[in-house]
């Protein structure tokens, strides 16, 4: 039995490190797994204009291109459904964290059409969703670690939807997208 959509409660603050609330508290109240669904359309619609030319853009030496944001979304969102998936099925093993930062140049993003890394993401997004809207009811909150902090299920789905929500405010905010 999956969880009804509506009982999905937002996690509370011991459910992740500090660092993420500035995340989950962009999330608006609501069905967090219709949002998910709809965010991904808010996505594709936010980079369906931007002309190809405007992928290797940076709003300042040394920070990531269009087309690396981008791809940041996509590795993020992935690894954070990876983590949903294991302490979901109840894996008590600690995970690893990671840093964006040597990510981005080792992506190879600059490289790839910014139309390509977008349906990227797209497929990405399809992907959690299908592994959120099959959890296990039980499942939204058990906990895990995961970067040496706990983590329910929940507050990862939380997660993913406000960090695109952050980075489409930085691309609004200074690369004009």
């Amino acid at each position: 039995m999956t969880a009804s959509a509506n009982a999905i409660a937002p996690p509370t603050a011991e459910e992740y490190a500090p660092y993420y609330g500035r995340y989950i508290a962009q999330v608006p109240s609501g069905d967090i797994l219709d949002q998910l669904e709809r965010q991904c359309e808010e996505v594709l619609a936010r980079f369906r204009n931007v002309p190809e030319s405007k992928g290797a853009y940076r709003y300042a030496p040394g920070k990531w291109s269009v087309r690396q944001l981008v791809c940041h979304l996509s590795d993020t969102e992935r690894i954070m459904a990876y983590r949903a998936l294991r302490i979901g099925r109840a894996d008590a093993t600690p995970l690893p964290g990671f840093d964006e930062n040597a990510y981005a140049p080792e992506s190879g993003a600059d490289a790839v059409p910014l139309a390509e890394l977008v349906a990227e993401f797209a497929d990405v997004r399809r992907a959690s969703v299908a592994l959120f809207r099959h959890l296990p009811a039980d499942a939204w909150t058990r906990r895990g670690t995961a970067s040496e902090s706990p983590f329910t299920v929940r507050a990862l789905a939380w997660i993913i939807v406000g960090h695109p929500i952050h980075h489409l405010g930085v691309l609004r905010e200074r690369y004009g997208i």
